[in-house]
């Protein structure tokens, strides 16, 4: 279970790992996009579902040494620790970026998921099934982000439960956990609660994640393995419907006051930006940016380009 890796492998994995947390912070961008571009997410999702009964047994008899053997658990504390350490790193300034300058953080992330979606395009065996396929994954990504959020209590249960279901999505290219969170009433409880260390909030969100995501990568897991081609092409079909969400330019058509008081937009629509002004230029170059990391991104790895590892490996 556990591969021989060099320094500079785990290296990659942690930097993989501090991306898909300052992405899971952002409402609209998924850390699984972020896996997904950096060529380890089949990976990933086979090293969750390791995580078995038999395993939980072996851990609640204290067979510590049965349980690193069935669990790729260098691999799972490289990213893990890569994405713990952006979330209680970052998660103030990804809010900071996202009060102050949500356009300039919105273009960055457009141009990582837009070159993601071309590489990995370029590499599927088009077909009719393949396009139907791809067609309602992005339909089904478009109505999800488009979502309005609504108000709901902060009770533990309902954080455990919201947290199940968002983690579901941060693992799935193109659907954002955060977002989620938002629409159902918790990002901005749960964001404040990692900024402040508030452990009381965080254990039930905790336990709703290794609830969710336990239970949901198995079935992700067979289908990558059983329908690879189909499975990748739904994918990427969400990663083009979450597009809608994190296309930098917007109009506020509604706002409310939460309940802390803040006033958030409820209902936006995307609009085209003012082809004069310096801050679409900025945007632009950001997007450009962004786009270019994941060329970028592939050879500092040196070695084959992951999005080519991942359609061919059928």
């Amino acid at each position: 279970m556990n591969r021989i890796r060099s320094t500079k492998d785990y290296v990659y994995l942690v930097f993989t790992g501090l991306t898909m947390g300052a992405a899971d912070v952002v409402p609209g961008v998924s850390g699984g996009t972020m896996a997904f571009i950096m060529g380890v997410y089949q990976e990933l999702i086979d090293a969750i579902k390791s995580v078995d009964r038999e395993v939980v047994m072996l851990l609640l008899r204290f067979r510590l040494k049965d349980v690193l053997e069935r669990v790729p658990w260098r691999f799972l504390l490289a990213l893990g620790g890569g994405i713990l350490t952006a979330i209680f790193t970052l998660a103030g300034v990804i809010s900071w970026l996202l009060d102050h300058h949500p356009v300039l953080l919105y273009a960055f992330f457009f141009g990582l998921v837009l070159a993601s979606i071309v590489a990995i395009a370029a590499h599927i065996r088009w077909s009719g099934g393949a396009v139907a396929t791809l067609l309602a994954g992005t339909v089904l990504a478009y109505w999800i982000v488009g979502l309005v959020p609504v108000q709901m209590s902060n009770a533990p249960l309902v954080i455990f439960l919201s947290a199940s279901v968002a983690i579901v999505a941060m693992i799935l290219p193109g659907i954002s956990g955060s977002f989620i969170l938002l629409i159902l009433g918790q990002y901005a409880y749960v964001l404040n609660a990692v900024k402040s260390f508030d452990i009381i909030t965080l254990l039930p969100f905790v336990a709703g994640i290794v609830v969710g995501i336990t239970s949901f990568a198995r079935v992700l897991s067979w289908l990558l393995h059983k329908y690879h081609q189909m499975t990748l092409t739904l994918l990427v079909g969400f990663m083009i419907g979450s597009l809608r969400k994190i296309w930098p330019f917007k109009e506020t058509l509604e706002t409310m006051v939460d309940r802390h008081g803040d006033v958030v937009p409820i209902l936006q629509r995307n609009v085209l930006p003012d082809a004069g002004s310096s801050q679409m230029w900025f945007a632009f170059g950001l997007a450009i940016a962004g786009f270019l990391a994941i060329r970028f991104l592939d050879r500092l790895r040196g070695e084959a380009s992951p999005f080519v590892q991942m359609t061919e490996d059928d």
